[in-house]
């Protein structure tokens, strides 16, 4: 097979740069591999090794520094035939460690070629990961404050099934490279080379050098058998082939007529375990029932079992483009976490707004009609109050009627939990 090389734009470095090399070999491999560019995609991101993509004829991605990993595990998830090799410097490298961990750990069939000479080369020659402490770099002393990384002794710690350390000179480089690509799992290829135009101004580093430090590294040549697993991609499709197909959409039919004319925007004001949420989605699935637009926002912290729990609804007879609320029509206050966190919005309600109170909660001074609901003599437990609220909407002939609210029901439970909450419902209808 001929060439992947981009004859228009055909490869230019330094002088003296072994990142040609390193072209030169990946080319020389996926020739070897027979592989046309249509069935290869080269991802990159910044720095010198970032213009790769543009060196072959082949698929292409260039993305942000540091994050070609993430680039190349959607495109393989999405193609899987497709051979990704993701080509990056020592910068991105260090930029994007966690991706790198995260590839190691994954183990999808993609190739990674850390094309490594030990600075920054294309914004100034500071240090980077990989540069040794006694370095000289455009960083200062910097570099001397931290020991290099070596990136096979890390990937292999995170369970990486292949990697390998070469240096960009050796002759066998294409034949390493083509190793790492047939390999059918994540490898990695760290790739030794020289940096002329800012590195070797301040370092006098020679190959054979470089060859000595190796020969010091814990030893990477490929294949590291107690890492062996199953590929992820093809693992991933065989165990989500197992799961069952999703639910079919709930589909709302409307089966009664509008019951507003207006938009009516909705605050249920409550506190953690009172299923304040729930309670919005049901009162939205019993609005859709009448043919009516709904959205709903709910707010609460990351301590779900503690602290404020608020559901923003906002019910219309034609499309609503803000979901905003700033006039609130229904304000349920169920808790003083809730209340505290919307107070302001008390101030700014009229005559035309429904306050329904739990009767020891204090609500700020409101311009509203006040429902004030004994909760504790109806014996509703906390976590039925949110639904019990929405009763006191149909006895109050707000928005919702009963048969709208119990076709709700049907739609959100079943068994024994649809029978509590139709108790529920029936209790508060019946108590005046």
């Amino acid at each position: 097979m001929s060439n992947l090389i981009n004859r228009q734009r055909p490869p230019v470095f330094c002088p003296g740069c072994s990142h040609e090399r390193a072209v030169q070999s990946l080319d020389h491999s996926l020739q070897v591999l027979d592989l046309s560019g249509e069935q290869v995609a080269i991802v990159t991101d910044i720095g010198c090794s970032g213009l790769f993509d543009t060196f072959f004829n082949t698929h292409a991605l260039h993305g942000l520094h540091g994050r070609s990993l993430t680039y190349a595990a959607g495109l393989k998830m999405a193609a899987p035939r497709l051979t990704v090799i993701v080509v990056m410097g020592d910068g991105g490298l260090g930029i994007g460690g966690a991706h790198v961990l995260a590839a190691c750990r994954r183990n999808l069939d993609m190739t990674l070629l850390v094309l490594n000479n030990f600075n920054y080369g294309m914004t100034g020659g500071q240090c980077s990961a990989t540069t040794p402490q006694e370095a000289v770099t455009a960083s200062g002393f910097l570099n001397r404050l931290e020991p290099p990384l070596d990136i096979c002794t890390v990937a292999a710690a995170a369970g990486a099934p292949w990697a390998a350390r070469f240096l960009a000179t050796e002759q066998t480089l294409s034949d390493k490279i083509a190793e790492a690509i047939r390999y059918p799992g994540f490898a990695l290829l760290d790739i030794w080379g020289v940096c002329p135009g800012r590195y070797l101004r301040r370092n006098r580093t020679s190959l054979k050098q470089l060859k000595e430090k190796m020969t010091r590294l814990p030893e990477a040549t490929g294949r590291i058998p107690v890492n062996e697993r199953p590929e992820f991609g093809a693992a991933y499709r065989r165990e989500s082939s197992k799961i069952p197909p999703a639910e079919p959409v709930l589909q709302v039919e409307t089966t009664f007529p509008l019951t507003i004319s207006t938009r009516h925007d909705v605050l249920l004001l409550g506190a953690a375990g009172q299923h304040i949420n729930t309670a919005g989605e049901i009162f939205c699935l019993a609005a859709m029932t009448a043919g009516l637009q709904v959205t709903q926002k709910n707010d609460y912290p990351i301590t779900v079992l503690r602290g404020h729990s608020i559901s923003e609804v906002v019910v219309s007879p034609s499309p609503i483009d803000y979901t905003g609320i700033e006039i609130a029509r229904v304000i349920v206050a169920l808790a003083a976490a809730g209340v505290s966190r919307r107070q302001s919005l008390f101030s700014r309600i009229d005559d035309d707004c429904l306050v329904i109170k739990a009767s020891e909660v204090t609500v700020p001074p409101h311009s509203g009609r006040e429902v004030r609901v004994d909760f504790d003599r109806m014996a509703i437990a906390p976590a039925n109050r949110a639904l019990a609220s929405l009763a006191i909407l149909v006895r109050e002939n707000v928005i919702l009627t009963e048969k709208m609210l119990l076709t709700a029901l049907n739609l959100a439970f079943t068994g024994k939990r649809l029978q509590e909450a139709r108790a529920v419902i029936e209790r508060c209808l019946a108590s005046q």
